[in-house]
């Protein structure tokens, strides 16, 4: 060890606000999981401000409709999401001094629905047997019914476009002269993909993009096509949809946002994944790694070891973790680790004699 001390000097300004904090997500070297040819990175979304991938699009989604004029000052808004857009939705909302009304199933962990409420929002539950069109359809009646601003983000273009303007400028920045083969990426609305695809077809078009989803729920690959309203919202759950752990991805329709990546062709390969392999490899890089990331995290990147075992040597690859860990405590993820000590704890804290047990 070189004996020298890390040191920080901090960012080199100050912030108006939680929203400036947004973006500029660090891109981390996996040293002790990665084959020794291959290079992996995973860009850490959990670093964000609410801790996910989704504050990009809560931001950009209600500041596209402030610039329109859709939304007015002290309106309420209102979203159906899986957790993490409402998280996002919450922070936003709240910094700039919105209401907030989210629709969501039951189905989804309670971590999710707590963080919102405790953020100033209001969570409207909804029937898991209605899966994500009962949830949406929930808030477009609400939205119609008081004449909420409805954020629709499985439509709309803020979604693609923020990640367009962001996240993707910060690959193409933090990759500059650097090689990138693969750049790996689940769905839950599709603006990671279709933003980020956008840019590297263009400014990169040298490196493969690896879609994954869920292996059984895999609308995509089914290739039955969605049906649609005349908004391109979703007019009935798809056909090959079944309830999967893996929460934030893939609802029980495709998304407008996402068709945009599969009309243009923005993928080169479509990996479906089980959700135990995502929870396994999510608690290999947490162990591991000490990176702490969800569920879907734990999918991408157990794709892009895929990836990395067939890759050729030398290959670089970028894996999207779209959260942390800690939005899972009550999933599926946890299960396994225990609250209390078991008994190689015991006797750890029995090997020295200043202890007292009851």
């Amino acid at each position: 060890m070189s004996g020298k001390i890390r040191k920080t000097s901090g960012r080199g300004r100050l912030f108006d606000s939680v929203l400036d904090t947004i973006g500029d997500t660090p891109v981390i070297r996996i040293n002790n999981l990665a084959p020794d040819n291959v290079t992996i990175y995973v860009k850490a979304e959990a670093f964000n401000p609410g801790a996910s991938v989704k504050d990009r699009l809560a931001v950009n989604i209600i500041e596209a409709a402030e610039r329109e004029g859709k939304l007015k000052p002290g309106q309420t808004v209102v979203e159906a999401t899986s957790g993490n857009t409402g998280i996002g939705l919450a922070m936003v909302c709240a910094a700039k001094g919105y209401p907030l009304v989210i629709t969501m199933a039951d189905s989804f962990s309670v971590e999710r629905r707590r963080l919102m409420r405790m953020l100033g929002a209001k969570v409207v539950l909804t029937p898991r047997a209605q899966k994500g069109l009962g949830m949406y359809n929930k808030a477009v009646e609400l939205a119609e019914k008081h004449g909420w601003f409805l954020a629709h983000q499985f439509e709309t273009p803020a979604n693609a476009d923020i990640h367009e303007a962001t996240t993707a400028r910060e690959i193409i920045g933090d990759f500059d002269g650097e090689k990138l083969d693969y750049f790996v990426s689940g769905y839950g609305t599709g603006g990671t993909v279709s933003g980020v695809g956008r840019v590297l077809r263009k400014e990169r078009p040298e490196t493969k993009i690896i879609l994954t989803e869920p292996a059984n729920a895999a609308l995509v690959g089914s290739g039955t096509a969605q049906q649609r309203g005349p908004d391109g919202a979703p007019a009935a759950s798809h056909p090959a949809f079944e309830p999967h752990p893996i929460q934030g991805w893939t609802p029980d329709f495709i998304p407008l946002v996402l068709q945009e990546a599969l009309d243009k062709k923005y993928y080169d390969e479509l990996i479906p994944i089980p959700g135990p392999e995502g929870i396994a490899w999510a608690k290999k890089l947490a162990q591991k790694e000490g990176i702490l990331t969800g569920i879907s995290g734990g999918s991408t990147f157990a794709v892009s070891m895929k990836i990395a075992e067939k890759a050729a040597p030398g290959s670089v690859i970028l894996c999207m973790l779209p959260d942390t860990g800690e939005r899972y405590l009550s999933t599926p993820l946890f299960e396994g680790i225990p609250e209390d000590m078991d008994d190689e704890e015991r006797e750890i804290m029995k090997s020295t004699p200043g202890y007292h047990m009851e």
